[in-house]
């Protein structure tokens, strides 16, 4: 890895660049309104790839700009001018200046808490809070969630854009949390923890990364972070679920390609020993086409693999080769999987969208339909419809999700898909069929309504001493000891279904501060009665600067 950051730091001072911009932090409540206004005017912005995000500041803004010449209601209006001042050092058009700075120093614009904006530097300093409090019917005491951190972002000489966040973290969470971290010893979203007080947690949490742009249509990004790939809900490629990781990315966009290599160190297993945990690598590439200005096809393929403590695979640093060729080339037994996506915008009112993920396929197999084990595919499928029955700010999402059993597992924890012991992908990993339904209504500009229903049939090992079968769900496990080579179907094992309801008022106080008030009911009934769970859980919340924590799984 020294001699792969050697090569590209040199290279960094070969080319002549271009101004460079950074990333909006990647949050579902904000990027649900990016994906209205895609939805609505993405034909006027015909650059903008939405499949990988998080989304580049400059991208955001001119989207933002487009819609607000075109705001039809006062909470269009608010929204697309939060979206301007929220990146108004890539825009003319924000309505961000301060009308009374504290001390002359702070809040001098209404976006951050100390700025600095000069020709060839800007910064932007911001405190992150998160105070959460909530009764959950399954434990005694509060359920809370406490953080506090700083964000900061910027860019030097129109070439570098540097983001960095530390937040420091105690939680107590409700019991369903609770039974996922003693599953598989992590807190979600989270990678080194300890013990707080009765039945808490304390872990820090830490994000950041450094990019650069190589030329008018290429950027490099090093640094620590989550990925998302794909339109949907949930993201069958990668998802948000697991923890930051390292990783180098390279961008290029040019015509009406957008070319993405994102090359990530990760961690095996998170057993702690007081010893180096043992690292893997994945190597991952997306071709994204605007067909049209409405109709976006990618295809994608990505692979896991380690060679023993802790080395890197150089062949797979190649940036277009077919990653399955080099696998077999090798003679290795790497995790290599492929898949396509697509996003159709219609009539600036309806979006569709899918993904289609591929870890094993045999056509003869696959019609035979025998349930053979390795047949391990993935499917979504689903749509955004906006301003439902002619009711502005109304919108609605619907999305299936289908994962055979043994999807995403392998032969062992270094080559299995996932980091920290959290699936890259689906947060419940696979063996799943998933329906999820969204409805987001905002009566007034500073007031969002959110109602999600998820319902999910899945199967759960069993791990008794009579049944240590893997049934194909937890992507921790290898894919060895199976029930049998055929007649693998979804729901096997503990046949469970579950139904997820979460209630969310949102109110913004003011630019990225907000308060919460959710209710979640959770009901799980499963065929053996020992996996029956149902919640019932109340919270309050104070955010700044921070999306919501969820733990939908």
């Amino acid at each position: 890895m020294k001699r792969i950051l050697g090569a590209f730091t040199l290279a960094l001072a070969a080319f002549a660049v271009q101004a460079q911009d950074t990333y909006m932090p990647y949050n579902p409540q904000t990027y649900h309104l990016i994906d209205r206004y895609h939805i609505k005017y993405g034909d006027q912005v015909p650059g903008m790839h939405t499949a990988v995000r998080p989304y580049g500041r400059a991208d955001v803004a001119e989207l933002a700009e487009v819609s607000a010449r075109n705001a039809q209601t006062r909470v269009d209006a608010f929204n697309t001018e939060y979206l301007l001042n929220d990146n108004w050092n890539y825009t003319n058009a924000e309505n961000n200046d301060s009308r009374r700075p504290i001390l002359n120093y702070f809040y001098r614009n209404k976006t951050d808490l100390y700025h600095v904006e000069t020709e060839d530097f800007t910064l932007r300093v911001n405190p992150v809070i998160h105070f959460e409090v909530g009764l959950d019917n399954n434990t005694d005491g509060v359920r809370y969630i406490n953080t506090r951190g700083v964000q900061l972002e910027g860019t030097i000489d129109k070439r570098f854009g540097f983001y960095a966040f530390v937040g420091e973290n105690q939680a107590r969470f409700p019991l369903y949390v609770n039974n996922r971290i003693r599953r598989d010893g992590v807190v979600p979203h989270e990678t080194l923890w300890k013990n707080f007080k009765e039945g808490g947690y304390d872990f820090i949490t830490a994000r950041g990364y450094l990019n650069y742009a190589l030329s008018k249509h290429v950027e490099i990004q090093l640094g620590h972070d989550r990925h998302v790939i794909g339109d949907g809900y949930r993201s069958l490629v990668y998802s948000d679920y697991a923890p930051p990781a390292f990783f180098l990315k390279l961008n290029t966009k040019v015509w009406k390609l957008h070319y993405m290599n994102l090359f990530q160190e990760l961690i095996a297993t998170a057993d702690r020993n007081d010893e180096l945990l043992p690292k893997k690598y994945m190597a991952l590439h997306r071709l994204g086409v605007n067909v049209t200005d409405n109709f976006n096809f990618g295809l994608f393929e990505q692979v896991v693999f380690a060679r023993g403590e802790g080395k890197f695979e150089l062949q797979y640093l190649n940036p277009i080769i077919f990653y399955r060729s080099i696998e077999q080339g090798l003679g290795s037994s790497d995790n290599a999987m492929l898949g396509a996506d697509f996003r159709w915008n219609i009539a600036n009112r309806l979006q569709l969208y899918g993904q289609l993920q591929l870890d094993e396929f045999v056509l003869n197999e696959v019609k035979a339909g025998n349930g053979w084990w390795a047949n391990k595919q993935a499917g979504q499928i689903g749509a955004k419809y906006i301003d439902v029955f002619g009711l502005s700010n109304l919108d609605v999402q619907g999305e299936m999700n289908i994962i055979r059993p043994y999807t995403y597992q392998h032969r062992s924890e270094f080559t299995n898909y996932q980091h920290y012991r959290q699936p890259l992908a689906h947060p419940t990993g696979a063996n799943l069929l998933e329906f999820v339904g969204v409805v987001y209504y905002q009566p007034i500009p500073r007031l969002m309504l959110t109602g999600k229903a998820i319902a999910t049939r899945y199967g759960q090992d069993r791990m008794s001493e009579t049944d240590s079968l893997n049934y194909g769900g937890n992507v921790l496990r290898p894919y060895f000891n199976r029930p049998g080579t055929y007649g693998n179907e979804i729901g096997q094992g503990v046949e469970t279904n579950q139904l997820h309801l979460d209630l969310t008022a949102t109110f913004q106080v003011r630019h990225n501060v907000f308060l919460d008030l959710k209710q979640i009911i959770r009901r799980t009934d499963a065929i053996e009665s020992a996996f029956d769970l149902n919640t019932t859980f109340t919270s309050f919340a104070f955010r700044w600067n921070i999306p919501q924590r969820l733990h939908e799984f």
